[in-house]
Formats: structure tokens, sequence, C-alpha cells
């Protein structure tokens, strides 16, 4: 069985501050860094900037659109860049390796996430099983 073909780049932006509490929120992660203008500056940064695993969710729901979160094996990320406020993100995935792995036919990929820069803003690497297929040299049936 082949690999699905990846599916379109999905665009997501421009972000909003709103976007950043949202995750926050969902996700139990309310720094302040990440909403707060004044908490902001005083740290440093010119405005509160996205938690990084808003831009890894982005990718995981793009790689389980595409190959199915029932067949998700492994799933690991690297931050590469910050998201702010007004960014255009661009996530999109490729096969990178198809084998069998005890008894399953799986396939790895790399998803990334860029900001309108060109910049990554977050990488991932994700193993999936192909849905339906036979490790090589299998029959389907008995």
């Amino acid at each position: 069985m082949t690999v699905p073909a990846a599916p379109d780049p999905w665009v997501v932006g421009p972000v909003t501050r709103t976007d950043f509490v949202r995750y926050q929120g969902a996700s139990g992660d309310m720094n302040p860094i990440h909403h707060d203008e004044e908490f902001a500056r005083a740290a440093g940064f010119p405005t509160p900037f996205s938690v990084g695993m808003w831009q890894a969710s982005l990718l995981g729901t793009y790689a389980t659109n595409w190959l199915g979160a029932e067949n998700v094996r492994n799933f690991r990320i690297r931050f590469l860049e910050q998201v702010w406020p007004g960014d255009v993100l661009t996530c999109g995935g490729e096969v990178v390796r198809e084998y069998d792995h005890e008894g399953e036919r799986r396939v790895d990929i790399e998803l990334t996430c860029r900001r309108q820069t060109g910049g990554k803003a977050v990488t991932a690497w994700s193993t999936f099983v192909l849905p339906g297929a036979q490790p090589d040299g299998e029959a389907d049936g008995a």
C-alpha cells in the first residue's frame, strides 16, 4: 500500500493573542508571558508570544487529518522560533520513510510549521501505521 499524498499546506492566521489565550485555556498553561503585555515587556519581549505547543498541536492536527489519529505511533517536536501576534503560519509535511515494523506497515513523516518569514517555528517527526496495509510479503486474508 502506498502512503496517501500529503494534503495541501494548511495556512493559519494571521494569528492573534486571542488564539494564544484560547490554547492556554484549553491546555491549562496560563503563563502570563503569552497574554499579558506588561509581563512580556518586563521579560524583554516586544509582545506576548504563542505557547509553542499550540504550533505543535497544529502540526498534530495536520498529520492526523492526513493519516488518522488512531494510526499515530510516535510524535516528537522541536521548537525553533517564537510565533507573534500577526504571524501567518503554514503547516505541511512529507514522507521520509516507509517500512515494516513488528507486523505493521509504517511511515515516518516530517512536519514543519513555518512563519511568513520562512523561518521554522516548529518541526515535528511522527510515525504512523498505514491503515489496512500488510507488511511486505504478507497476503491479505487467510
